[in-house]
Parts: structure tokens; C-alpha cells; sequence
């Protein structure tokens, strides 16, 4: 999602957003959020702690049950091996 957020940025920077039929990118968003309120981004993605802004609370939630009580830091999804990646963008999540 992080990637699909940064080419919707390019192209509104670049000019040719306004091709971009929106409806139909939102409805593609839409059908990607999972229950746990991130969005998948592609076909058979699992929740990760990177796609922080789309449900506050379930996303909160879902950051702080990904992170390593007895190391510190967090991972993409609860009980996986922690990385500077998803610690960083949990933290700019959460704040």
C-alpha cells in the first residue's frame, strides 16, 4: 500500500492524476481493506503495520499487537521478527 500511495502521489505531482478515473480507485481501495482495517494492497496480501492511516483505532491496535515486548520494536504483523521498516512506520502511525 505504501508503494500505491507513492504512485498516486507521483502522478498528482506529475500532472496525469486527472486521467485517473477516482471512482473506480476508490472502489479498488475499498475492496482491499481487511477486517483488521489496513488495506492489502494486492490479491492475498496479509495486515501489515505499515498502512497506518486508514482506521486509526483497529490500526492502533493492530501496531501495538505487532511489537516485541522483550526486544522492543515491531513487526509487519503480530508474532513475526521485528524490522526498522514497520518500527518506523508503526511509531509515525501511532503518532
Amino acid at each position: 500500500m505504501v508503494t500505491f500511495f507513492c504512485c498516486v502521489g507521483a502522478l498528482a505531482i506529475a500532472g496525469p492524476l486527472q486521467h485517473v478515473d477516482k471512482g473506480l480507485l476508490g472502489w479498488w481501495l475499498c475492496e482491499g481493506q481487511v477486517k483488521s482495517g489496513d488495506l492489502n494492497g494486492r490479491p492475498d496480501k496479509l495486515p501489515d503495520a505499515e498502512s497506518h492511516w486508514i482506521d486509526t483505532d483497529k490500526l492502533v491496535k493492530f501496531i501495538l499487537d505487532s511489537r516485541d515486548m522483550e526486544d522492543g520494536g515491531i513487526s509487519d504483523r503480530p508474532d513475526d521478527a521485528i524490522d526498522v521498516f514497520h518500527t518506523y512506520f508503526g511509531v509515525a502511525g501511532i503518532y
